[in-house]
């Protein structure tokens, strides 16, 4: 393991501290947490852009995409069955 020198401004730091001690923990532990939780929310992120990207390219190739109506209908469906059918593609180019 490597050891990261991180400069903080005080009132953040002394925010970190209490908030560690809160929770019963080292204000460390509570910096690590805190940074692989970013730092899992910034993979994430970069995971639902990179599927977004692909279905746009897809839909630019195919021509095909979902009506609006439709996804929303089907949504409120599967909040209730999770056995709802789903939409049927769409072409939307004239």
């Amino acid at each position: 393991m490597t050891t990261t020198s991180l400069k903080l401004p005080d009132a953040l730091r002394q925010r970190a501290a209490e908030a560690a001690q809160r929770q019963g923990i080292s204000p460390h532990a509570f910096m690590v947490q805190a940074i692989e939780q970013a730092a899992t929310l910034a993979e994430a992120r970069a995971g639902f852009v990179a599927e977004a990207l692909g279905a746009r390219e897809q839909m630019l190739a195919t021509g095909e995409g979902y009506d609006a109506a439709d996804v929303h209908a089907w949504l409120k469906a599967r909040a209730t069955d999770r056995q709802a059918a789903r939409p049927q593609a769409k072409p939307w180019r004239d």
